[in-house]
């Protein structure tokens, strides 16, 4: 027995699975040590979205593209809406491009636990790791949308728009983390609501349409009367449309008090969101 026993106390374990102990123990550094399965996973969320069609990649850009054109019709030419000066065009792709990433990343994270059901219940891994590179697949897509609109603000300047870039770019990487954090938040929340409540799901959708006409995409903030902008300015994506917006084309307004009332908000949804993943994460093999 001797021998069995001294093998037996030199294992070496790389990893220990173990029950979780509270509803604080997110396991984040074994989010950082599975890093490359991360990866694979915005691999896979990058290739398999257009995976077989005949546009592929071309895809990432007719979207906004079709989008803004519909806007520009619409909301510009039909119905009239105010654009603080700007060119139709361009106001309404920069609205497009910085909700796109939000609303995708709310969207595709708030399916997390249903979707992934069959992959959760054979092996163990993080389960953050899908959102997360959700969040990183995603923000691929934003970069390249954005160059695009990069692209069109070169055009319309050398045409002789008036467009005023400023300082205020500089903030540009915090306001894209605002998102992130934003759509990872409510994202995680939906989806551990969504292993008990499927209705949610069918709500998910509509519920981000809504949420456009509430925040200043298809118009700017000047525009809404003065008894409603404390409204408006309660959706934490209100100010960091706007500042984007003033950043890169210098029309609208900033409010640094507003800011930080996004950056709150986003940390506390992130907070929450983590909590009840974390608490779901345990048991919801049983209800999905």
């Amino acid at each position: 027995m001797e021998p069995s026993t001294s093998a037996s106390s030199n294992d070496q374990w790389d990893l220990i699975i173990q029950p979780q102990r509270s509803l604080f123990d997110l396991h984040l550094g074994d989010l950082w040590r599975y890093r490359d399965l991360v990866m694979l996973f915005v691999r896979r969320d990058f290739v398999s979205v257009y995976k077989q069609t005949i546009l592929g990649p071309l895809w990432y850009l007719i979207q906004p593209l079709l989008t803004t054109i519909t806007f520009t019709v619409i909301f510009g030419n039909i119905a009239k809406l105010p654009t603080d000066g700007l060119p139709q065009f361009l106001f309404y792709m920069s609205g497009t491009v910085i909700w796109t990433y939000f609303a995708e990343c709310l969207t595709k994270t708030s399916n997390t636990f249903v979707n992934n059901a069959h992959l959760f219940g054979k092996v163990y891994f993080p389960r953050l790791a899908v959102p997360v590179s959700i969040l990183i697949s995603n923000l691929i897509t934003f970069g390249i949308q954005f160059a695009f609109f990069l692209a069109f603000m070169g055009i319309f300047a050398l045409r002789g728009s008036e467009i005023r870039p400023n300082v205020w770019i500089a903030l540009s990487p915090v306001l894209v983390l605002m998102m992130a954090g934003l759509g990872l938040g409510f994202g995680i929340i939906i989806s551990s609501l969504t292993t008990k409540y499927r209705d949610l799901r069918f709500l998910v959708q509509f519920g981000v349409q809504l949420l456009m006409y509430a925040t200043p995409v298809i118009y700017p903030s000047s525009s809404i009367p003065e008894r409603f902008q404390g409204l408006i300015k309660l959706n934490p994506m209100t100010p960091i449309v706007e500042t984007f917006r003033y950043a890169f084309l210098g029309a609208g307004s900033v409010h640094p008090l507003d800011l930080l009332y996004s950056a709150g908000f986003m940390l506390v949804i992130v907070f929450l969101g983590a909590v009840m993943f974390n608490r779901v994460e345990a048991t919801f093999m049983d209800t999905v």
